[in-house]
């Protein structure tokens, strides 16, 4: 059943391009919004559902341009009481990520449809 049930992810390019954060730093902050909105919502249907089948999670990690894309779309989904956790790095104080709670694609392509998957560019 999991695998119609998806959980989105919206992080920040800035972050890595322009403010010079790590690869590292970047994946810890999808796994902290992640991992928080699991706990918030953990007695939601779809979550209980969602982790009821751990080999068949489901993940898209979605790029948002800055701060200002990312508090947007918190405020877009909060208006449409869709669930999510927007995540704020302490003690910085920085929103950096956003996850939605897991929900079945149909209901919540609306709100995401419109960002990339994130796509980090390495040089070494």
């Amino acid at each position: 059943m999991s695998s119609s049930i998806v959980q989105y992810i919206l992080l920040r390019s800035d972050l890595l391009k322009d403010l010079g954060w790590s690869i590292g730093a970047l994946v810890a902050q999808a796994c902290h919004a992640s991992t928080a909105v699991l706990h918030v919502y953990r007695d939601d249907e779809n979550t209980i559902n969602y982790l009821g089948d751990l080999d068949n999670m489901h993940k898209v990690v979605l790029e948002v341009l800055n701060e200002e894309s990312l508090k947007k779309v918190a405020e877009k989904l909060k208006e449409n009481s869709i669930d999510h956790k927007l995540w704020i790095e302490q003690p910085e104080n920085i929103p950096t990520c956003l996850a939605l709670k897991p929900y079945p694609k149909e209901e919540v392509k609306k709100y995401v449809g419109k960002f990339k998957l994130y796509k980090a560019m390495l040089t070494s």
